[in-house]
C-alpha cells in the first residue's frame, strides 16, 4: 500500500507543513513558500519552472515513453487573519495565517512528489502545479492566462481541498457543479447630504442602501429558479460618521454565488439593473462596479468516477464517498477546469467534531497533520493509475 510507504517520512511532511504554517504569505507574496517548494522538487529530481503568476512553481517529472500527461495542483497562499489556534507552530507573522489549509495542500503534493520520484512507478509526464493567490486574487486565472496549459499540457487535471466536519482522511467526490461561482461588487449610492433633523431636504443614501439590500433578495426568491442555488450577501455598508448628519454617499460591498453558469449570468444581469432602478426610485443614483469573479467549478463525470475509484481501491469504500453535496464556497481551480475540462476537484476530510472541526477562515483553524499521509498517498495512487 502506498500509504504505508509514505508513512515512513510522515515526520518530514509534518516538519514541512509546520515550517510553511509558521511563515504564512499572502497571494503573490509566497516567496519563501515557493522557494521551499522549488528546493524540494529540485532535490528529488524534478525539472522546475518558476515565475508563472509571479510566485508559481511547476515541477515536471517524465518517466518512460508514455504519451499521457497529468496535472495536479495545490495552492500556497495564506489569509490576512491573526492566528488564535494556540498551536506550537502558530504563525510568527501578525495578521497572517494559513486559515484555509493551503500549507497542508502544498505539503500533501510535496509528499506525493517525493514518493513518485523515489518509486517512478508510472509511464508518462507529471506536472505538479503549485499555485499562488487562490484567496481573493484568482492566481489560477493568472496561470491560465500566462499559458499554463500551452507550456505544460495536461490530458487531465486534479486538485484537492481539506474540509472540517468530515472524518479525517475521508475523500469526497461530486460530478458536475461542485463549487459555486463567486462575484464581488462595490456599489456607491449617491444621495444628497443634509441635517438629520430635516431629511426632506436631503436624499438619504443610507436608507436607499437599506432598501437595495432588501430588494436584492427578491432576485433569489423571484428571479432564480427555485430548484437552483443562489446567494446574494451584502457584507458591508459604510456611510457617514455622525448620528445627526445624512451623508452624501453610502458604499456597499456584495458577494454573489451560484451553482450554474445560467444562474450566474442571470444574477450578473439583474443585480446592476435592480440596484440602479431602486436608487433612482428614491431620487438617488448608484455606481455599480463588478470587482472580480470566479466561475462555477464543474467536475468532469468520467474523471470524477476515475478519481473516486482510485480512492476506493486505495482506502476502501468507507473512506471514498461518491455524490457529496456541492459547496457554496468558491475555488479558482474553476479557471483551470474551464480551460481544461477533463478533471476533478475533490475534498479530504479534516476531522469531525473535536478534531480539526474548526471551520476554515477561522482564527482557531489548523490543518490536520493526520491528513498528510493519506493525501500524499492518494496523489501517488492517482498518478500511478492515470499514467499506467
Amino acid at each position: 500500500m502506498i500509504e504505508q510507504t509514505v508513512r515512513e517520512y510522515e515526520s518530514l511532511l509534518c516538519d514541512i507543513r509546520h515550517q510553511i504554517h509558521e511563515h504564512p504569505e499572502l497571494g503573490l507574496e509566497e516567496i519563501k513558500t515557493s522557494e521551499l517548494v522549488a528546493q524540494k522538487l529540485t532535490e528529488w529530481g524534478y525539472q522546475v519552472h518558476r515565475g508563472m503568476a509571479k510566485t508559481g512553481v511547476i515541477g515536471t517529472l517524465k518517466v518512460g515513453d508514455g504519451k499521457k500527461t497529468l496535472g495536479i495542483r495545490a495552492d500556497m497562499d495564506a489569509l490576512p487573519i491573526h492566528e488564535a489556534s494556540g498551536k506550537p507552530w502558530s504563525s510568527k507573522i501578525p495578521n497572517r495565517m494559513h486559515a484555509c489549509g493551503h500549507d497542508g495542500h502544498t505539503t500533501m503534493l510535496l509528499g506525493a512528489a517525493k514518493y513518485l520520484a523515489e518509486t517512478r512507478n508510472f509511464n508518462g509526464t507529471l506536472h505538479l502545479i503549485f499555485q499562488p493567490a487562490e484567496e481573493m486574487i484568482n492566481g489560477g486565472e493568472m496561470m491560465v492566462q500566462e499559458g499554463l496549459f500551452e507550456q505544460f499540457p495536461c490530458d487531465a487535471i486534479f486538485a484537492m481541498h481539506n474540509m472540517p466536519g468530515f472524518p479525517t482522511g475521508q475523500f469526497l467526490f461530486q460530478p458536475g457543479a461542485f463549487m459555486a461561482s463567486m462575484d464581488q461588487y462595490q456599489v456607491v449610492v449617491h444621495g444628497c447630504g443634509g441635517h438629520g433633523a430635516m431629511p426632506s431636504k436631503a436624499i438619504d443614501p443610507v436608507m436607499v442602501a437599506s432598501y437595495i439590500t432588501t430588494a436584492l433578495q427578491s432576485i433569489v426568491s423571484r428571479n432564480v429558479d427555485p430548484l437552483e442555488a443562489a446567494v446574494i450577501t451584502v457584507g458591508s455598508i459604510i456611510a457617514g460618521d455622525a448620528a445627526n448628519v445624512i451623508p452624501d454617499n453610502a458604499v456597499m460591498k456584495l458577494s454573489v454565488r451560484s451553482l450554474s453558469r445560467e444562474t450566474r449570468e442571470l444574477l450578473l444581469k439583474r443585480i446592476p439593473a435592480l440596484i440602479k432602478a431602486q436608487a433612482e426610485s428614491f431620487g438617488a443614483t448608484a455606481d455599480v462596479n463588478h470587482i472580480n469573479g470566479t466561475p462555477v467549478l464543474i467536475n468532469d463525470e468520467a474523471m470524477t468516477q476515475f478519481a473516486w475509484q482510485v480512492a476506493k481501491q486505495q482506502f476502501g469504500e468507507e473512506r471514498a464517498v461518491y455524490g457529496a453535496k456541492p459547496l457554496m464556497g468558491s475555488e479558482d481551480f474553476s479557471f483551470m477546469l474551464d480551460e481544461n475540462p477533463n478533471g476533478c476537484y475533490l475534498i479530504v476530510g479534516n476531522g469531525e467534531k473535536g478534531e480539526g472541526s474548526c471551520m476554515v477562515h477561522n482564527p482557531g483553524y489548523d490543518f490536520n497533520d493526520k491528513c498528510l499521509v493519506p493525501g500524499s498517498a492518494y496523489w501517488g495512487a492517482l498518478t500511478e493509475a492515470y499514467l499506467k
